[in-house]
């Protein structure tokens, strides 16, 4: 039984990211993301028989941003940037017997803040530098398995990259098949 999945498979799944830091501006919020990521398998041309390159072909998270008073103030949405042309995304063999897998997922995406109530439109920010998530798995897809963030990710606005207006401080991510 081979333990990579197999070249051009697609694999989807379900994300789900719980008491999310993010700071917007001088404001700090706590946020639940849900979503889904959807990898191509692609051959890794520098490890072909150890690891596979993903390409990213969906992904999309959103969450609810809090208000005072409980109801929703707006809402956030990640999504993926644009076609993943140069996947950066690996999985690796960590161990063959009992299987251990190392998943490293590369993620440059947009976030769009809509908070309707304060008449601006929405706030488009893109990732200064892509976030990197890593998970140490038992089997792949994963199920449930917590992937982590290695840095916090500075989200810039289009107009003045140079200007970081948010920050997505931690995203411990539970990934698991849809």
């Amino acid at each position: 039984m081979p333990l990579l999945p197999p070249i051009g498979a697609e694999i989807p799944c379900s994300m789900l990211a719980i008491n999310s830091p993010l700071k917007i501006r001088d404001s700090l919020v706590t946020v639940d993301f849900r979503g889904g990521i959807k990898h191509r398998v692609d051959v890794n041309p520098n490890d072909p028989i150890n690891s596979v390159r993903m390409r990213t072909v969906g992904f999309k998270i959103s969450a609810e941003l809090p208000s005072a008073n409980g109801d929703g103030a707006g809402t956030i949405t990640i999504e993926q940037n644009d076609v993943d042309v140069d996947p950066q995304s690996l999985l690796r063999i960590a161990q063959s017997f009992p299987p251990k897998y190392e998943s490293t997922m590369i993620l440059p995406f947009t976030m769009v803040i809509e908070q309707p109530d304060n008449g601006d439109g929405p706030l488009i920010l893109t990732t200064k530098n892509p976030a990197k998530l890593i998970g140490h798995l038992t089997q792949y897809p994963p199920k449930g398995d917590l992937y982590q963030l290695q840095s916090p990710v500075e989200l810039v606005d289009l107009e003045n990259p140079d200007i970081t207006v948010a920050t997505l401080q931690k995203l411990p991510v539970k990934i698991g098949g849809l």
